[in-house]
């Protein structure tokens, strides 16, 4: 059975005090922490490279989870595995050559995954599901953190379930990314996710740690 995880997402964490909040999540017992790298094209923001992802990992005790909202991602995955990726999540959106990425991300040792945007259907992965760790499903459009969470997002969870059962997939686990709040992660939970991201949700809350074992209870 697999262990549902707590993500939080550094992309709202204090990066003039990066450590400080690393290990503060840590300490209320988050699973993995969630790196959002972007390029300004693929998604409107820019935020950090292969170098800020070799300085976290050097002061993170627990597995990166790093997400590619970039195009042509094949080019960089080199870099990124070797900066500390233990996970490393590419668009199915953003390359024509989705089976060849995956391969190189699994040739480095690193956990495969896809995301998809909120109109993105399941059917553009499902040729892939052999090749993957994990599945990303974005529950905002990707670019901006604090968004809200879009709700039919649950349908498409429970949809998606239905399809690793179709084809022996029940391995890979599932990921959900976007608004995830102490309100709604309950839900999220019933619907397929395993491994949860929330970024204003943990780093936003008075008591980031209290509000991690929170989430944890319930999920």
């Amino acid at each position: 059975m697999k262990t549902k995880k707590i993500a939080p997402s550094l992309l709202s964490a204090d990066f003039s005090n990066i450590e400080k909040d690393i290990k503060m999540v840590e300490k209320g017992g988050a699973d993995v922490l969630h790196l959002d790298v972007m390029d300004g094209h693929f998604v409107p923001n820019i935020t950090f490279g292969p170098f800020v992802i070799k300085a976290i990992k050097r002061v993170a005790t627990i597995p990166l989870d790093v997400h590619l909202m970039i195009e042509n991602p094949g080019d960089y995955i080199a870099a990124f595995c070797d900066a500390g990726a233990d996970y490393l999540t590419v668009h199915v959106e953003a390359t024509p050559h989705l089976h060849r990425v995956l391969q190189q991300i699994r040739a480095k040792g690193v956990k495969a995954g896809v995301s998809l945007n909120p109109h993105t259907p399941l059917s553009t992965i499902e040729e892939v599901l052999g090749d993957l760790d994990m599945i990303l499903i974005m529950a905002v459009n990707p670019g901006f953190g604090g968004q809200s969470f879009i709700p039919n997002t649950l349908d498409k969870l429970k949809r998606l379930q239905k399809m690793l059962k179709k084809h022996n997939a029940e391995h890979v686990e599932v990921e959900v990314d976007g608004g995830i709040k102490l309100e709604n992660i309950r839900e999220v939970s019933e619907a397929g996710c395993d491994i949860f991201v929330s970024g204003s949700g943990i780093f936003k809350a008075d008591n980031p740690i209290e509000m991690i074992r929170k989430m944890k209870k319930v999920i």
